[in-house]
């Protein structure tokens, strides 16, 4: 992951990615709501200074958990110049990056804490997840998905459905074992394996009948 993660868009400042990762282990060392004065003990600056670039406590949770899910990028496609190894190559980097940042102890102890909190007075958090989670990726992948319709080089009628499946191809229950307890994660030789494997399964069944014989080589 060469390029820095963005949030909305905009790069934070080397300064502000310090304060996030400060919120984000907080967030899933001690289990406790997250407050500014926390963050700014741990992080080292002022509140005054949170409040500027966050607006206020749920600013700066929804940031927070925006800068992790910002971990997983998807690369900008050209349905006018996208070919088959382009989008191939796209998705296969996305895959890396999710299973990657899935399988990473923040994000385990997030998506618990999350989980945990779910249906209780601590809802705020659940439902910041669930946004700038998987609706996330939904909408940053489904940009990529419709940009290979378009180019002809995938056959699909809806993009939510098929999102779900190439979720399904490239997470497994990698996931909910890591939610469960298993304790040893995906090493980067097994991600890239399985991006590259899901990406081809994808392909299959949704490529174009030019697309399925040219990834089953």
């Amino acid at each position: 992951m060469e390029a820095a993660a963005e949030i909305d868009g905009v790069t934070p400042t080397d300064r502000q990615r310090e304060v996030l990762d400060a919120a984000l282990s907080l967030l899933v060392a001690t289990d406790e709501t997250l407050t500014m004065t926390a963050v700014a003990r741990r992080a080292s600056c002022s509140k005054e200074t949170l409040y500027k670039w966050f607006g206020d406590r749920d600013g700066l949770l929804t940031a927070t958990v925006q800068w992790q899910a910002a971990k997983v990028r998807a690369a900008p496609v050209d349905p006018e110049t996208l070919d088959r190894e382009r989008l191939a190559h796209a998705l296969e980097e996305f895959a890396v990056d999710w299973l990657t940042v899935l399988s990473g102890e923040t994000s385990v102890a997030l998506n618990r804490l999350a989980v945990g909190h779910a249906g209780s007075e601590k809802r705020d958090l659940g439902a910041i997840v669930l946004e700038n989670g998987p609706f996330a990726m939904r909408r940053r992948l489904g940009a990529m998905l419709e940009a290979g319709r378009t180019a002809g080089l995938l056959r699909f009628e809806e993009t939510g459905a098929v999102f779900g499946t190439f979720f399904g191809l490239v997470v497994r229950d990698v996931q909910i074992r890591l939610l469960l307890g298993e304790r040893t994660a995906p090493t980067p030789t097994e991600i890239d394996r399985d991006a590259r494997e899901a990406t081809r399964q994808f392909f299959v069944l949704f490529g174009t009948s030019e697309m399925a014989a040219d990834t089953s080589r």
